[in-house]
């Protein structure tokens, strides 16, 4: 085998180029960074604020140059986001509602009918 000629041409080696990573998974924990907030907020969860603080503080620590430049809004945005959502989420236990209000009802309703 010694005896062949080596038929490869330098002038045609194409150098190896690392294919760009894709940013799918980072726009889908900015995605949920942004959306717990208002799930916690809308559901009154806590278990949902706290997904939610975590989640956004993982998503600002991981953001990159790049996406920085890409987005629309910085990461201590959703992170200022989520922590309002579970001061929102605890409000009621700090403020508790009034006891002459019922849930579901407003003060302007027109009060039941009594027994006769």
């Amino acid at each position: 085998m010694s005896f062949k000629k080596d038929m490869r041409r330098p002038d045609l080696i194409i150098p190896y180029q690392e294919p760009a990573a894709k940013g799918d998974s980072s726009e889908i924990q900015s995605t949920l960074a942004s959306t717990l907030p208002m799930a916690a907020i809308f559901m009154r969860n806590r278990y949902v604020g706290w997904a939610a603080v975590v989640f956004s503080i993982q998503s600002w620590l991981g953001e990159s140059e790049e996406s920085k430049k890409n987005s629309s809004t910085p990461g201590y945005f959703s992170v200022g986001m989520s922590l309002m959502s579970l001061i929102v989420t605890y409000l009621p236990i700090f403020l508790p509602p009034q006891p002459g209000l019922q849930r579901g009802g407003s003060a302007t309703d027109a009060a039941p009918p009594a027994p006769a």
